[in-house]
């Protein structure tokens, strides 16, 4: 099974590279699944009832999230009715939304599976009791579990994947928007690398116009960001996946540029 991973979608610009090169790839990789983060995909942070449905109709089967999921207020009249977006699991209990969801294409269960880290992030629970929690909830429920862990530190990230290779079919890292070239399959069968990167304007700090990134850094000052013009990059990976065990077979690392 062909499971393609895409990095953080940010904004319009994100959005319009996502419905250009899914086609294209899904074609080329003969993908099985798309899973997709989608928490910056609304004007740069957060997302909206519309933008998921965008997101969704271009061929997104699954969007994951993670800080920054509240950030449109709107978010809270509809996650409750959107099992197809998930939340970070390790939210309080109580927290609206789902921190996980299981699905069939092919006659397989794929879990995918939403955590966020707590090293220089927002407190939240800790990922790795939740992902013990989680796994046990759906060990009779999925054939294939995916992870998006969005996390800062590349240390959590790695820690958190040498703690799940053999009980998850991948994890992928998100959260910093810059890829990273350590995509590897650990020894017991989980593929892995630390950050997807993102999908959006690559002539950017992180997807943002670079000037007032600089400016902010220069002088202190308070600053309201907007996305940046021109060019835009498009992160991912491909995931093969044996079905009869769950264990990913290779992992190659996708960056792809539309003008």
């Amino acid at each position: 099974m062909n499971i393609l991973i895409i990095g953080d979608i940010c904004g319009r610009p994100g959005r319009q590279a996502a419905a250009h090169y899914i086609p294209l790839l899904r074609q080329e990789y003969q993908t099985d699944l798309i899973i997709a983060n989608g928490e910056n995909s609304a004007g740069g942070v957060g997302i909206t009832a519309p933008v998921m449905d965008e997101l969704l109709n271009a061929g997104v089967d699954v969007i994951t999230s993670g800080n920054h999921i509240w950030d449109k207020k709107e978010i809270l009249d509809f996650i409750d009715k959107a099992p197809r977006l998930v939340r970070p699991a390790n939210y309080p209990p109580g927290t609206p939304g789902f921190g996980y969801t299981v699905l069939t294409k092919q006659q397989v269960k794929i879990a995918v599976v939403n955590l966020a880290g707590r090293a220089f992030m927002p407190p939240i629970d800790c990922p790795f009791r939740e992902a013990d929690k989680i796994l046990t909830a759906i060990a009779a429920q999925a054939d294939i579990i995916i992870v998006d862990f969005h996390a800062e530190t590349t240390s959590e990230k790695m820690a958190l994947a040498w703690y799940l290779d053999g009980r998850v079919s991948c994890l992928v890292g998100t959260h910093t928007h810059i890829q990273t070239a350590d995509e590897r399959i650990l020894p017991n069968g989980t593929a892995y690398i630390t950050d997807l990167g993102m999908v959006g304007p690559w002539d950017s700090v992180l997807g943002v116009d670079k000037d007032l990134v600089i400016n902010k850094f220069l002088t202190g000052l308070p600053a309201k960001f907007h996305l940046a013009d021109g060019r835009n990059v498009f992160c991912a990976v491909i995931v093969k996946i044996d079905e009869a065990t769950g264990k990913a077979t290779a992992i190659t690392r996708i960056k792809r540029y539309l003008n």
